[in-house]
């Protein structure tokens, strides 16, 4: 069994690799396109989610590459926390690593005593989808479109969180 690639907080210098494991992601799907020009974020990917009050981390694969990405940012008015960039090289796709990025934020929203964690996917990722579904995330009503080179539409996805324990 090959060990999960290691779980690390981002850096502004992932701006580049981060981008290519998303622009590969993309390129599996027909017509999802990745385009730099609507991702500003991954410039300074690590401060743009620490400026919000939130977190990104990366996983470094055996081969120098990120292997995946999740972040969370604080949405205080809903006492819930967003996902964003959540992507999984293929070659860990069924690993664990998930699963494992997941955590990170699951901890992260349990620290701040939020009741519910959410995250909007694109239309195409259906793998992702039912991944979300089996951490219990459920599709919520209603859909978004972004306008963007893909004309993207996405779902959006909620998952209540236990109380905190007092």
């Amino acid at each position: 069994m090959t060990a999960l690639p290691v779980l690390r907080d981002a850096t502004d210098a992932d701006s580049e690799p981060l981008a290519n494991l998303i622009a590969a992601t993309f390129a599996e799907y027909p017509n999802c396109f990745f385009e730099w020009s609507e991702f500003p974020e991954l410039r300074r990917p690590a401060s743009h989610y620490a400026e919000k009050g939130g977190r990104l981390w990366v996983a470094d694969g055996p081969d120098g590459r990120i292997a995946g990405s999740i972040a969370v940012v604080p949405v205080p008015d809903q006492n819930a926390v967003e996902l964003f960039k959540v992507y999984a090289d293929p070659s860990q796709r069924g690993s664990g690593l998930a699963q494992a990025l997941f955590a990170r934020t699951l901890a992260f929203a349990e620290a701040g005593g939020y009741r519910e964690m959410m995250l909007w996917s694109d239309s195409k990722f259906a793998r992702g989808h039912r991944f979300y579904e089996k951490l219990g995330f459920v599709r919520w009503p209603g859909e978004r479109y972004l306008a963007d080179v893909s004309s993207t539409w996405e779902y959006h996805f909620r998952k209540p969180l236990a109380p905190a324990r007092t």
